[in-house]
């Protein structure tokens, strides 16, 4: 009988990863001048700081006992793993994943999680307390990220092993969780004060596109480090990544061009956003031709989707649902038609002869961790509302939270009104139709 190979460290495997741990972590920061730029004055160090708290909640949740529950051996039916490993116990320099150190590849897995966290603060935007935000990023990261990691990508995880379907950096972990508890959140929290009434436009273009350009590169190594070695599928989903974040802004921009008559650079941005969230679940699974398609989709549905917010009541402010809900369950569900074995080693879709099959599992896993993320969010903002609160007070929203939480302005010049932008400034022209502010 032949001896089992012995997991050997790869040191281009493990450059390759360290490499896009590194970037996967720029994301939080490109996140936080997405997001700083899409609201008013007022809230703009608010804003980037619900980002960068996150990194520090989040990574201590992960190093006691995240990693552990989510990527630990099983525990119970496919559903969280084992305590084994809690405070990384049992893991040392010289352990492996794969190929790669498991120090390395949980640290890599952790910038995930914060992200994700992250991504949340986009829905609650301009009215959540500081402090509030604060308790519920740890355990929201614990309750609902731990669990659906485990699902998709842990050991004996029931999405992946037993169901069948496919996720390879994120649509459901990632995109789709962080799109169902935005929507949850914010209709916990309620809307902002002047909802639907007044304008709430972006204050600085030039620093979303900061932010959308620092996300598009962190998500080279958010998706291309996903094949955990320096290899062929590696560069494959980085090039999958690349055409989709160009096809979504494409798609984007000619939907705005034909409904609204001017192409936008707000709409560049959310377009290119829009693919790369589509792609994330795909990247691996997809040829080239796929990858442009997703893209394409994405752009032009969550160009459509950002307005449901309007049409449904709910003040989803940077509009994770629509962009990051939206692209995750486009990204996901084109998996069951694009799939190639060339990518997935086996499994395929129904544009490459697989039937059916896939389209179903896909779609059971979305309508799977969409039912829990929402609820399971739900019930975590109704609980830490009552108790700690989340909600800031009608001054605190009118002021700014800027200067209420934090005693700070981010622009030192002009005179701050109840609209949150210098008096003396001029405002973007944008009519109040088109006034929706899609997220990363």
């Amino acid at each position: 009988m032949p001896l089992a190979a012995v997991p050997r460290l790869d040191t281009g495997d493990t450059a390759w990863l360290l490499a896009a741990t590194a970037l996967v972590l720029l994301m939080t920061p490109g996140l936080a001048l997405f997001y700083g730029g899409m609201v008013r004055t007022k809230s703009v160090l608010n804003m980037l700081m619900m980002s960068f708290v996150s990194i520090a909640l989040v990574t201590v949740v992960w190093l006691v006992a995240g990693y552990s529950l989510a990527f630990g051996d099983d525990a119970f039916a496919g559903l969280i793993g084992g305590l084994d490993h809690l405070g990384l116990a049992g893991i040392g320099p010289d352990s492996l994943t794969g190929t790669v150190p498991t120090l390395l590849f949980s640290t890599f897995q952790l910038t995930f999680a914060i992200i994700t966290a992250a991504l949340i603060s986009g829905a609650v935007a301009d009215r959540t307390k500081f402090a509030g935000w604060l308790v519920f990023v740890p355990v929201w990261t614990l309750l609902v990220y731990v669990p659906v990691a485990h699902w998709v990508w842990g050991p004996g995880g029931w999405i992946t092993q037993s169901l069948g379907a496919l996720d390879f950096a994120g649509g459901l972990v990632v995109e789709i969780a962080s799109g169902a508890s935005g929507l949850a959140l914010c209709l916990v929290l309620g809307p902002r004060l002047g909802f639907k009434k007044d304008a709430m436009r972006p204050h600085n273009l030039p620093m979303v596109l900061l932010g959308a350009g620092l996300l598009w590169f962190g998500w080279l190594g958010f998706n291309g480090g996903s094949a955990l070695g320096a290899n062929g599928l590696a560069a494959a989903s980085l090039l999958n990544t690349l055409v989709a974040g160009c096809t979504g802004l494409l798609g984007w921009l000619f939907v705005e061009q034909r409904r609204d008559g001017h192409p936008t650079t707000f709409g560049a941005a959310s377009g290119a956003v829009a693919g790369l969230v589509a792609i994330t679940p795909a990247c691996g699974v997809v040829a080239m031709p796929g990858a442009a398609v997703v893209g394409l989709a994405a752009g032009v549905v969550c160009s459509y989707a950002v307005a449901w917010k309007f049409r449904f009541g709910y003040d989803d402010s940077l509009d994770v649902v629509g962009v990051h809900f939206a692209g995750g369950v486009v990204g996901t569900l084109l998996i069951g038609l694009f799939a190639t074995s060339a990518m997935t080693g086996g499994t395929e879709g129904l544009f490459y002869g697989g039937g059916f099959g896939q389209l179903g599992r896909q779609a059971l896993a979305v309508a799977a961790v969409a039912t829990y993320t929402f609820l399971a969010t739900y019930g975590i903002g109704k609980a830490l509302d009552r108790v700690v609160g989340l909600r800031a007070s009608a001054d605190e929203e009118l002021t700014g939270l800027d200067q209420t939480v934090h005693a700070e302005t981010a622009y030192d010049h002009g005179v701050l009104g109840h609209g949150g932008a210098p008096l003396h400034a001029a405002s973007p022209v944008v009519s109040p139709a088109k006034d929706r502010k899609p997220s990363a």
